[in-house]
């Protein structure tokens, strides 16, 4: 109930700092604005754990049979995360090629979009595998 307490005020009151500062003309913003992130991140943090930690106890006594479940989970998220990262990355690279083929041949924009399904296939076959390890589960 804490780190709800906290997150709510963090929110509210990061939201009346920007209400604050929207109109004036500050010579060093990215201080503020760095400051202001590393504030509400550690915020964050602080909250997160504090909301945590009651269930901490509670699940240490559960014992280990719900390990291999929670490392599937695990492995499940990481698979569609870091192939959804790179197909971004990649749709990043090859949309910036493409605009500027097309920008140039306009009759290319066929094989461009070819190029640019290609780099998107990554974060399917992401999806795939996070759903065959959930199966398993």
């Amino acid at each position: 109930m804490t780190g709800l307490v906290l997150l709510t005020a963090g929110t509210i009151l990061t939201c009346a700092a920007g209400y604050i500062l929207r109109g004036r003309k500050t010579a060093n913003s990215r201080k503020i604005l760095g400051g202001a992130s590393a504030a509400l991140l550690a915020l964050i943090t602080f909250a997160l754990i504090l909301t945590i930690s009651p269930n901490l106890s509670a699940a240490a006594q559960t014992g280990a049979e719900n390990t291999a479940s929670g490392l599937g989970l695990l492995g499940a998220s990481l698979a569609t995360g870091l192939a959804c990262l790179g197909a971004g990355i990649a749709v990043a690279v090859v949309g910036a090629a493409a605009l500027g083929v097309v920008g140039e041949k306009p009759e290319l924009l066929g094989t461009t979009l070819i190029y640019l399904g290609l780099a998107e296939g990554i974060a399917i076959y992401g999806v795939i595998v996070s759903l065959l390890i959930l199966g398993k589960l």
